[in-house]
């Protein structure tokens, strides 16, 4: 969380936000909270492997969502130093973590390697796996409340009211 903060102070102190690249922005930042939102309520973390909604394109559609997330705010920044540094920032933190849930996966849930065989660790597949009846996850609002995937929300809303008010003090 500190790291965050940090970064989002690195983030508004780069950014030179425009507002033609705020509007392009959202073409990344939508789909990606939809994603992370849809993802986040059709999870049953350590419960069962989710294999339906978006984990049918891909194993990791949360990861996936916080990059499209991420690479818009990079976007609406217009900053190529913020890209380099939200790609490291991606490879140092997400690798690892994405490795280590791989192993618990497997420990826990044997079905994982056939799974893992057949879904893409994080580039979406365009059909999902397991047929038609795959492409259907369950929604489930309590989850997506359980999670606080609202927090992502909230966050994105609070990112573009921060390059909205930069961008109005910093017009001439």
């Amino acid at each position: 969380m500190p790291l965050g903060f940090a970064f989002a102070i690195f983030f508004l102190w780069l950014a030179r936000p425009a507002w033609l690249f705020l509007v392009m922005s959202l073409a990344l930042v939508v789909p990606g909270l939809l994603l992370r939102g849809y993802a986040s309520g059709c999870v049953k973390k350590n419960a069962e492997l989710t294999v339906t909604g978006p984990y049918a394109h891909t194993r990791n559609p949360l990861y996936l969502g916080s990059l499209l997330i991420a690479f818009g705010f990079a976007l609406a920044a217009r900053s190529l130093w913020i890209a380099a540094a939200l790609l490291a920032l991606f490879a140092a933190i997400y690798i690892p973590v994405i490795r280590s849930e791989e192993e618990y996966l497997r420990r826990v849930f044997p079905e994982f390697d056939a799974y893992a065989a057949s879904v893409p660790r994080l580039f979406p597949r365009l059909v999902a796996a397991g047929g038609s009846g795959a492409t259907k996850g369950v929604f489930s609002a309590a989850l997506y409340r359980k999670h606080r995937e609202y927090n992502a929300l909230l966050g994105a809303a609070g990112m573009y009211a921060a390059l909205i008010l930069k961008l109005m003090l910093i017009r001439k």
